[in-house]
């Protein structure tokens, strides 16, 4: 991947990932950060999945004056986001939230909630530095504590859920966030083994979803652990909550002529967005009028044409690429309160 502001040919390498997307969000939000000036002059950027800070970094070095809000709930991303981010000291504003909170960080920047942004990013999903961090006990390929908190200070613990929910509502968070064809089998075999011996690693979690799905699922359907993992870690950290509150957000932060894009991985955040966007971007008007009433036509343009997809190229470059949807939309109007 070329960066395209002539720096390193892996933006991010030297920090163990490959920004998703980065040179189509680049294209996506250049007309909104140059408005005022080629330089990013009067533009602020909410990068609201801040991570280990790719994005942030390519867009700060592109525009020498733009302003960068980031936000993540993670404590340890938001350390090598500070010391990545460190040469645009005096152009950012980082805060310790979930991707909902984007109201309270443009508070703490000094911006009003509604208005003040000319650019919004959403990478949802779990990080490369998460994943990559055995202990955090997001990866299914070692035997880890089952932590799965993206803010390692607070809340519940995947082994937390794994050893208190009822067997209905495991299962219900299986397969309703994981997809999991065999929820209730799985959810069963939770309940029968934990009174055994609780769920501390992921390790025997593992071998009971090896030893529960069929062995010919098991062949044709990816690793067996991955769809009870990506279920765990959404319900752990509310992540389907937290997109909802944060999408309207997004949407009412950001100025007239001022972008929003979302990179979502899962079904589940691509539809949550994707109908947000929708409403935003159809008049309120009853239907059969001749004229649209005044403040009641679209919110927003739908910049993109349904979901876009990585390139195959891309996904050769970085795999994590594969899943990702990206849907971007801009403001062109405020409706009538």
């Amino acid at each position: 991947m070329v960066d395209g502001a002539g720096g390193e040919a892996n933006p991010g390498k030297g920090f163990g990932h490959i920004p998703v997307l980065l040179m189509r969000a680049a294209e996506l939000f250049e007309p909104t950060l140059t408005a005022q000036g080629a330089d990013g002059e009067g533009a602020v950027l909410v990068d609201a999945t801040l991570g280990l800070a790719g994005h942030s970094e390519y867009f700060l070095r592109t525009y020498p004056a733009l302003r960068l809000v980031g936000l993540d709930r993670d404590p340890n991303a938001l350390d090598i986001a500070r010391a990545r981010l460190a040469p645009y000291a005096d152009r950012i504003t980082l805060v310790q939230t979930r991707y909902d909170g984007i109201a309270h960080a443009l508070e703490v920047a000094g911006l009003v909630a509604r208005g003040s942004v000319q650019a919004i990013l959403f990478d949802l999903g779990v990080s490369s530095m998460q994943l990559d961090e055995a202990d955090r006990g997001f990866a299914y390929s070692v035997d880890a504590p089952l932590d799965m908190r993206m803010d390692p200070t607070r809340g519940q613990t995947a082994a937390d859920v794994l050893n208190t929910y009822s067997k209905g509502d495991l299962a219900r968070v299986l397969s309703t966030y994981g997809e999991e064809r065999f929820a209730g089998k799985i959810a069963g075999e939770v309940v029968r083994r934990r009174a055994k011996e609780p769920f501390i690693t992921s390790g025997p979690l593992v071998k009971l979803l090896y030893d529960t799905i069929p062995a010919a699922t098991r062949r044709t359907g990816g690793h067996p652990a991955k769809r009870t993992f990506q279920a765990l870690r959404v319900e752990v950290n509310r992540e389907m909550e937290s997109l909802e509150a944060a999408v309207p957000a997004a949407l009412e932060a950001v100025a007239i002529g001022g972008r929003v894009a979302f990179m979502s991985y899962q079904s589940m955040e691509d539809r949550i967005v994707k109908r947000a966007l929708a409403a935003r971007a159809k008049s309120t008007s009853p239907e059969g009028l001749p004229v649209e009433l005044p403040g009641r036509g679209p919110e927003f343009r739908l910049v993109t044409r349904g979901a876009e997809r990585a390139s195959e190229q891309e996904i050769e470059d970085n795999p994590r690429a594969a899943p990702v949807r990206l849907r971007c939309a801009q403001r062109i109007a405020w409706r009538s309160a």
